[in-house]
């Protein structure tokens, strides 16, 4: 279709997608932009200049050229440029994006709306914590969402940082708190969440710190949230609901449109499954080397894009995988050990073939797919869970920072499908809780979980669930969307 000679064409609905610049935020924004771009949406996704760069490096120049009615554009994030294949600094990216990428992002909406190639912008759709795009929405009369890319849990959680500072809690006085019991103080006064400790709540409160750029940046950008006149979450009602009705009491206008991945999946037409969102080539080789084992036979192991360790605890990782003798696959980024190479010993390399396979990136919602996954041992990022979930396997959880902490209590207390590795991780505990879930009935019970939970994720997400129907609400409330917008 010739948008430059189509006049129906560039009248249809346009969203500008607007993911924070990680791995963990571009899949599921990308989810999204894939579902409008089904319902007949010309779609405009803007990474920063640096993931930009990225994903041709990892997929070829082919992979930012998109669609006639898919396009990618690129702004900058206000750091030095750089062409690592690595998430950048956290606290500075996220420092720099709330100071710099109005100003860009604002132009770019005025060059798009005075290009007669495509659509006039009908909607802007921006990530939780990218809040400089309500602004620009506002200015030029759109309508805008936020999409929370994180746990509605972990939303509440940052909605009460403001309160930890009033209860005098926040910043802790000394670093004693790390290992005086301060951690495993209650926190019954946050709606909608019980049975949490204070470990439980997204990890940027732990700091002497007054001033700590992501317990200021966090904190604000979930009130910030507060002022788009929607938020959608990338959840499901039965998942979270007693956390997703205090949200509702505070903030009405919310739509649960999750998990993504599975209504994706159900959307998505041929044309766009082609584009790519990872920042990372991934390693196909893996799927096959699946293929030859047993079904629930094998560990998947994913720390995420952001996760870092000491090599001393990837050791133990690796001893106590290869001790627990099960089969397992192993994601090992190139920068996932803190400043060196992620070497590991020869004789764990020699001893494990047959056993175990390395990567260094793979198709995670594939992998967990296949059936010879029997559990994964994750960081418990947001969308780690929910792929986790939507596929029915359990998880042993190691999380690394801000709300995988959140996560992780839920999983193993409220969800019933997960165990939790101590943070000094040691051999013996990681082949002892690889056997728990893998061989035990504790396992066993934790599978009929997941299994559960994968049952009500795909009735949410399918025609006549809950999400399903949130999904087209959210087309026509929030996005001033009507059938026949793209006739």
């Amino acid at each position: 279709m010739e948008l430059d000679h189509d006049a129906s064409a560039r009248n249809r609905p346009h969203a500008v997608c607007v993911p924070y610049p990680s791995q963990g935020h571009v899949t599921p924004i990308m989810h999204l932009a894939k579902l409008l771009h089904s319902r007949g949406f010309h779609v405009t996704v803007v990474n920063t200049e640096h993931n930009h760069r990225r994903l041709i490096r990892s997929h070829g120049p082919d992979s930012v050229k998109g669609l006639p009615d898919f396009c990618f554009e690129a702004i900058p994030d206000g750091l030095p440029p750089s062409d690592s294949d690595a998430t950048q600094d956290v606290p500075l990216l996220c420092d720099s994006v709330r100071k710099n990428c109005l100003g860009p992002f604002r132009e770019l909406l005025a060059r798009l709306n005075s290009s007669e190639d495509v659509p006039r912008v009908s909607c802007v759709v921006s990530d939780g914590v990218m809040s400089f795009a309500i602004d620009a929405a506002q200015e030029i009369g759109v309508p805008e969402v936020q999409l929370w890319t994180a746990s509605a849990c972990s939303f509440m959680a940052y909605l009460h940082y403001r309160e930890l500072v009033r209860r005098g809690i926040f910043p802790f006085k000394n670093e004693n708190f790390l290992s005086d019991g301060t951690l495993d103080m209650p926190i019954d006064w946050i709606p909608g969440m019980r049975n949490i400790r204070l470990r439980d709540i997204p990890s940027h409160i732990r700091t002497t710190n007054p001033k700590s750029i992501m317990f200021d940046f966090m904190g604000e950008e979930a009130q910030n949230c507060l002022k788009s006149p929607v938020i959608a979450f990338n959840t499901f009602d039965t998942f979270e609901h007693e956390v997703l009705d205090a949200i509702t009491v505070k903030f009405p206008s919310i739509y649960t449109i999750g998990p993504l991945p599975l209504m994706a999946t159900a959307n998505e037409e041929s044309e766009s499954e082609s584009i790519k969102s990872s920042l990372w080539k991934e390693d196909t080789e893996c799927l096959r080397w699946l293929d030859g084992k047993e079904p629930n036979s094998v560990v998947y192991v994913n720390y995420g894009s952001v996760t870092v360790m000491s090599g001393k605890h990837l050791e133990e990782f690796a001893w106590g995988l290869a001790n627990s003798n099960h089969p397992f696959l192993w994601i090992v980024r190139p920068d996932i050990v803190k400043g060196e190479s992620a070497a590991l010993p020869r004789e764990f390399l020699d001893g494990i073939r047959g056993q175990g396979m390395l990567a260094s990136w793979c198709p995670q919602e594939e992998v967990l797919k296949h059936p010879s996954i029997g559990a994964f041992l994750t960081h418990c990022g947001w969308n780690s869970m929910l792929e986790s979930v939507s596929a029915g396997v359990p998880v042993i959880c190691w999380p690394f920072f801000a709300d995988q902490q959140t996560n992780c209590r839920y999983a193993c207390t409220e969800w019933g499908i997960g165990v939790e590795v101590d943070e000094d991780v040691r051999r013996e505990e990681i082949e002892g809780l690889v056997r728990q879930v893998m061989e035990g009935e504790e396992g066993r019970r934790m599978r009929e979980r997941a299994q559960y939970w994968k049952r009500e994720a795909e009735a949410a997400a399918s025609p006549g669930g809950s999400s399903h129907g949130n999904f087209e609400r959210f087309l026509e409330e929030a996005l001033a969307f009507k059938k026949g917008d793209c006739a």
